[in-house]
C-alpha cells in the first residue's frame, strides 16, 4: 500500500470521527448529565429546564409494552430511555418521580414489600404495614414518531477537501432525524394536560466505513449505531423542555356545561 493511499485512509478516518457523535437536539443542545438527590442536581445540563417546586407525582412510562421498543433497542443499542428521562425529570425538579410506569421496577418493590411484611422473618417495627405507597398523580407517555429517519447527504461538508476518495466518502455520510412526543395525563380523570414535540439530528458514517474494507468497516460499525441513539434519547429531553416551559404557563381548559357531559356540538 503506498503512503499516499494510507495517507488517503488516515484523513477518511479522521473526517468519520469528526462526524462521530454528532448530535442536535431542535433548538438547543440538550443532553442528560450528572445526578439528582431529592430537589438537588449536580452537574445537570444548563440547557434543562428547572421548576422552583414540584406540581405533583409521575409516573414515567418505561415503554416496554409500546410498539416501538424492541425495533428501537435492535436498531440503535439503545436498552432503554426511561432512567435518563427519569434523571433529567428529578434534576427539573417539576415532578417527583414514583416506580410506577417502571413494570419491572414497581414489580420487584412489590415482591421485596410482601415478603418484609408477610415472611415472619423480619423484626418487629420494620414499619413494613399498608398505606405507605405514594400514589401519582400523573402519567407521562414517551413515543418515538420518525426514528432517526434519513434526511440527505452530508457530502458536501467534505467533498473537495482531498480529493475524490474523501469526496466519495462524504457522500456517504447521512444527516439523519429523530423525531419524539411526550404526553402527560392526569391519571384521576384521564385527561391529556400537555403533550410536546422534540427532535434531533446525528450524522450516520455506518456506510461510509465501507472505504476501508471488510476488516476496518468491522471494527469500527459498532460506532455507526450510538450516535443515532443518543440523538433519539437527546429528542426527549427536547421534548420534555417545551413541555416544561407549556406548563408554567398552565391554563386548565373548561368545557361549558362541565367536562364530559355532552359537549356542546349538539347532534340533532
Amino acid at each position: 500500500m503506498s503512503n499516499l493511499f494510507k495517507l488517503q485512509n488516515f484523513l477518511i478516518l479522521g473526517c468519520c470521527f469528526i462526524f462521530t457523535g454528532c448530535v442536535t437536539t431542535g433548538g438547543q443542545g440538550t443532553a442528560v448529565s450528572g445526578s439528582a438527590g431529592g430537589g438537588t442536581s449536580v452537574d445537570a445540563n444548563s440547557s434543562l429546564e428547572r421548576c422552583d417546586q414540584p406540581v405533583g407525582t409521575l409516573a414515567v412510562d418505561d415503554g416496554r409494552a409500546a410498539d416501538w421498543y424492541g425495533r428501537f433497542g435492535s436498531a440503535t443499542n439503545v436498552t432503554s430511555i426511561e432512567p435518563l428521562l427519569r434523571l433529567a425529570v428529578q434534576q427539573s425538579n417539576c415532578f417527583v418521580i414514583t416506580t410506577i410506569g417502571n413494570l419491572r421496577t414497581d414489580s420487584r418493590l412489590t415482591r421485596i414489600t410482601e415478603l418484609q411484611r408477610n415472611s415472619g422473618e423480619y423484626r418487629a417495627g420494620s414499619k413494613q404495614h399498608k398505606g405507605q405507597r405514594v400514589a401519582a398523580d400523573y402519567y407521562l407517555e414517551p413515543q418515538i414518531i420518525i426514528d432517526n429517519s434519513s434526511i440527505g447527504k452530508v457530502g458536501g461538508a467534505l467533498g473537495g477537501l482531498v480529493n475524490s476518495t474523501v469526496g466519495a466518502l462524504a457522500g456517504a455520510l447521512e444527516a439523519k432525524a429523530s423525531v419524539v412526543t411526550l404526553s402527560l395525563y392526569d391519571i384521576r380523570s384521564a385527561v391529556q394536560i400537555s403533550a410536546s414535540e422534540g427532535s434531533s439530528t446525528a450524522t450516520n458514517y455506518g456506510a461510509a466505513l465501507g472505504a476501508f474494507g471488510g476488516t476496518a468497516a468491522g471494527g469500527l460499525g459498532g460506532f455507526s449505531k450510538t450516535p443515532e441513539g443518543k440523538a433519539t434519547v437527546a429528542a426527549f429531553i427536547d421534548a420534555y423542555n417545551g413541555m416544561v416551559q407549556a406548563l408554567r404557563n398552565y391554563e386548565a381548559q373548561d368545557v361549558k356545561g362541565g367536562l364530559g357531559r355532552g359537549g356542546t356540538l349538539e347532534v340533532k
